[in-house]
């Protein structure tokens, strides 16, 4: 275990502060927000039908996907590659965490720089 020799003074806090909460709250909200502006209206009828956040206070930030339907579900991932060019334009580290309906699979992570698309 490495050991810092700077003062504690300008270490940064060990725990988050309910302003650090607050802040990454309202960044998860804003994010949310633009990302959703930016995609296409095929892939916004199709997050309207899941449950879907962002997580700001991870690395890299995550969109996080509920499917409640397994028909949502294989749709959301056949619109992978168009959610992947909405979220590059915040993040080109992001990652996607996308959850099928419950007792119907296993939840998948994928990141945004995992995924190729023929527009690069």
């Amino acid at each position: 275990m490495t050991r810092s020799f700077l003062p504690a003074d300008d270490l940064p806090p060990v725990k988050a502060t309910l302003l650090d909460e607050i802040l990454m709250r309202q960044l998860a909200e804003a994010i949310g927000r633009h990302f959703y502006q930016s995609c296409a209206s095929t892939v916004r009828v199709l997050l309207s039908y899941c449950h879907w956040y962002f997580k700001a206070n991870s690395y890299p930030i995550t969109l996080v996907i509920f499917c409640y339907d397994i028909e949502s579900y294989w749709h959301i991932i056949n619109v992978i590659p168009l959610i992947v060019n909405s979220l590059k334009q915040f993040s080109n580290s992001a990652k996607i965490h996308l959850s099928p309906p419950a007792n119907m699979g296993v939840p998948w992570d994928v990141a945004v720089d995992e995924i190729s698309n023929d527009e690069d």
